[in-house]
């Protein structure tokens, strides 16, 4: 029988908990309660282990809601609906807001409770902060190719975070990163192609074990971040895809289809504005998630990404209103965009008329760098310009620095294999880019199996080669990589007020033949400098001016024989000398081995 109707918000796209609405909740002494929204359909009807899977009729109200009441239902069992559209064709789907689902290549979905989470992380959800002054390094990760048991299948949720949780904690992580965990078909799409959002995916365990593996991050001082996709959906018939017989979630013109095969959002729509903000705001909510990372943000912004066919003012808004409402109701979780294109006020507020965004990647900064780093030494002069641009832009928004999966696959080659040169060349190069990427102000991410030098490039289907660790090369640059995560840590100069403008200052960023960068950070009571040699020859009698005499002390050298280095490393302290020059005066003359960088602590004289 027709219950009470959907709130109007729900319509109108102003709806943040349509997961307490819609879709398969229990009704003590009375069963388990099913709505569906199918506008469209001539009929609906549920079938489950509960009735032999045979459809039992739903009744619909003025709005589309479908409704039915099943006393036999119990928890864990499985079910769909079938709708029969308006072209007579009776088609199986899953449930939209199911918050459990059949192991893949089944598609049911699967009854569950979401009142019987017990978390314990009560002192970390009052102390948590979005990071604006705090130290952010977060660890990107697919759950199932991470580590694997020793038969290769995977480890649900509780045992990665017997494994993850003090590896996190040894290599100096304050946020994990799950790339998307919401329920998806296809393994290859590494969750980017969702057909249950609302859905922890069956592969690694459930439900509940996944809000455990949250509650002891969290008492371990982790954050957890999930991928979130919120511009189009996978294109299985079994998912979101013509639900009722017509295009209801999907947009209905030319721009329906992605670039990746599956099906653009409607976002013009009340209700899939609905559905996606209490898609959102659930992670945050049930299972206390600490953040949010949201994909292809350009793809929104304008029409399929193409700038070309102009912005997409309606997915604009809708990116507002989500963000607005998020931050509303979660004040201290962290909204991140990945978005590649420069589209204006990402992370300024709302009320400002930005996006509302708290994090922006750098997507500039990963691509020059990359280039740079990977470019012959002889073509580095021209490429010098791209080493020093990100500091150009890099106060318009509030900018996080990634190395992410999407640069260790594809042909791309991984990090490490992308450093031009000889085998040991790559791996002064990679010290040399991480120690550059610790010390430039912004937020850090790195994907699983940079920090280990991994030449392979990532496979979903494979577990990370763990035993390079029995290398000594690879194992030194891991421990240097956990150094740095440590000193970034530790250090108020390096994550302190970063999007401060005074907080930041070039020393040398006029070398290009040489390859000589420097700057300073400094806040806090704290200053340092950053010295970096970029080529294959050592910097002989380097002078790095400044108007005030200064105290170098060495913090750390990228050549340190403790990480495999060449053991060639400036002196533990260095101090001005005045040599006479306008403005400034004091001259602190260093050198540098190939392809190494230096981070020492400044003091005044």
């Amino acid at each position: 029988m027709p219950g009470q109707p959907l709130p109007q918000t729900f319509h109108t796209g102003r709806c943040f908990d349509a997961y307490r609405l819609l879709g398969a909740r229990p009704c003590p002494g009375v069963g388990w309660d099913f709505s569906f929204w199918a506008p469209g359909a001539l009929a609906v009807g549920l079938e489950g282990d509960f009735n032999g899977w045979s459809p039992q009729p739903m009744e619909a109200d003025s709005a589309g809601v479908w409704r039915v009441c099943c006393p036999e239902a119990q928890e864990g069992q499985l079910y769909k609906f079938v709708i029969t559209g308006q072209d007579g064709q009776a088609r199986e789907h899953s449930d939209p807001y199911a918050f459990a689902a059949e192991l893949r290549p089944g598609t049911a979905s699967r009854l569950c409770r979401l009142d019987n989470f017990a978390f314990s992380d009560g002192d970390w959800m009052a102390r948590r902060e979005k990071n604006y002054d705090q130290p952010m390094n977060i660890y990107e990760l697919h759950a199932g190719s991470w580590a694997r048991r020793e038969d290769g299948s995977w480890y649900n949720y509780e045992e990665l975070a017997d494994r993850l949780i003090p590896y996190l904690q040894r290599q100096g992580y304050t946020h994990l990163e799950f790339l998307p965990l919401a329920e998806h078909p296809l393994d290859e799409s590494w969750g980017y192609q969702v057909t249950g959002y609302f859905a922890p995916t069956s592969r690694y365990g459930s439900p509940a074990q996944f809000a455990r593996l949250v509650d002891r991050c969290h008492q371990a001082g982790i954050g957890v971040l999930m991928d979130f996709v919120p511009v189009h959906f996978a294109s299985n018939p079994d998912g979101l895809a013509r639900l009722d017989g017509s295009e209801l979630y999907e947009h209905p013109h030319d721009v329906g289809l992605s670039e990746w095969g599956s099906l653009n959002f409607n976002l013009y729509r009340g209700e899939v504005q609905s559905f996606l903000k209490s898609a959102a705001a659930f992670w945050l909510d049930v299972y206390h998630c600490d953040g949010l990372r949201m994909d292809a943000i350009s793809r929104a912004l304008y029409w399929l990404g193409d700038e070309k066919r102009g912005v997409n003012p309606g997915a604009v808004e809708f990116l507002r209103q989500m963000n607005e409402g998020l931050h509303l109701r979660f004040p201290t979780a962290i909204l991140m965009a990945e978005d590649s294109t420069n589209f204006p006020k990402v992370t300024a507020p709302t009320a400002y008329e930005g996006l509302g965004f708290d994090y922006k990647w750098d997507m500039g900064w990963m691509h020059d760098t990359l280039e740079y780093f990977s470019a012959p030494f002889g073509q580095r002069p021209d490429l010098y310009p791209k080493l020093i641009f990100s500091m150009s832009y890099f106060y318009r928004e509030l900018y996080l620095l990634a190395l992410s999966h999407d640069e260790n696959v594809h042909g791309k080659k991984t990090i490490l294999d992308k450093m031009h040169g000889s085998y040991r060349e790559k791996f002064s190069q990679a010290r040399l880019l991480y120690l550059y990427m610790y010390t430039h102000p912004g937020k850090k991410l790195n994907f699983m199996g940079n920090e280990l030098g991994h030449f392979r490039e990532w496979d979903e289907g494979r577990p990370l080669d763990w035993e390079l660790l029995r290398y000594p090369v690879h194992d030194a640059f891991s421990r240097y990589m956990a150094r740095l995560a440590e000193i970034y840590r530790e250090n108020p100069a390096l994550h302190r007020e970063e999007y401060d403008p005074a907080r930041f200052a070039w020393v040398e960023a006029d070398q290009p033949g040489q390859g000589l960068l420097a700057f300073t950070r400094c806040s806090g009571g704290q200053q340092m400098l950053a010295v970096f040699n970029t080529q294959n020859r050592p910097l002989e009698k380097g002078l790095l001016w400044f108007a005030k005499p200064q105290r170098a002390r060495l913090a750390l050298s990228s050549e340190q024989g403790e990480w495999d280095g060449s053991g060639q490393v400036p002196p533990k302290e260095l101090r001005c000398r005045r040599l006479g020059r306008d403005k400034r005066p004091w001259g602190l003359a260093l050198e540098l081995a190939p392809l190494s960088g230096a981070l020492f602590y400044l003091e005044s004289l």
